[in-house]
């Protein structure tokens, strides 16, 4: 268990507590099983919530798009971001819509955020980005020109303060509601790649250019 992490307000669940997780490998493997993030921070007095792309490296969480962004200019200079993850597993089906609930995983992190100003330093983050989203794809794509990475930007987020929240089943009903005639239990939610569908352009349009390998292990995991 990360103690500061369970210790501090701002990461500390409320809310149902038997369910949080402080445990780092816990709060990791939730981070690594998603690339989908919503990222929070406050802009001239209001609240600003998006989703972006993100992915996990080491204690620290990468986000990046265009240099125009309004959500990473103001996360870049924050000292304080607020970055939700959620995994959706299925549904929890009780005998009564009060204890009906979702199966979930979850994470919170706090942390500050930098802008990776040093070019060298924001082409590796890049990469480190393709390779978490889409493992293999940089060697199989040519890499970025001066010009593009001018026009994105990288920010990478600190994870000082992070805690994760599991639910899972089965239902948990009254005992009145257990004697019933209702059915309950979980129906559980799977993710997962369907066929590709190739470019309708170019070499690939013309079916010379077979699914590269890191899409084939998108649709065929180990």
């Amino acid at each position: 268990m990360t103690e500061s992490w369970a210790n501090d307000e701002r990461t500390r669940v409320r809310r149902l507590p038997e369910l949080a997780s402080y445990e780092r490998q816990v709060i990791d493997d939730i981070l690594d099983a998603t690339t989908l993030c919503h990222v929070g921070v406050v802009r001239d007095g209001a609240p600003l919530v998006l989703p972006t792309l993100f992915v996990r490296r080491g204690d620290t969480l990468l986000l990046h798009g265009s240099v125009s962004s309004l959500l990473l200019r103001t996360a870049g200079q924050a000292e304080e971001l607020c970055v939700s993850v959620t995994l959706l597993d299925g549904l929890i089906v009780a005998r009564s819509t009060f204890n009906s609930s979702m199966a979930y995983r979850s994470v919170v992190v706090f942390g500050p955020g930098r802008v990776v100003e040093d070019p060298l330093e924001a082409a590796e983050a890049l990469d480190d980005l393709v390779e978490g989203i889409l493992p293999g794809r940089a060697r199989e794509v040519r890499r970025s020109s001066e010009s593009e990475l001018r026009r994105t930007r990288v920010v990478e987020v600190v994870m000082a303060g992070a805690s994760a929240k599991i639910s899972d089943g089965p239902p948990e009903d009254e005992p009145d509601d257990v004697r019933g005639s209702a059915w309950a239990g979980t129906v559980p939610l799977h993710t997962t790649y369907a066929t590709p569908i190739p470019a309708p352009d170019g070499a690939v349009g013309r079916g010379e250019i077979p699914v590269p390998p890191s899409v084939e292990r998108l649709i065929t995991p180990s």
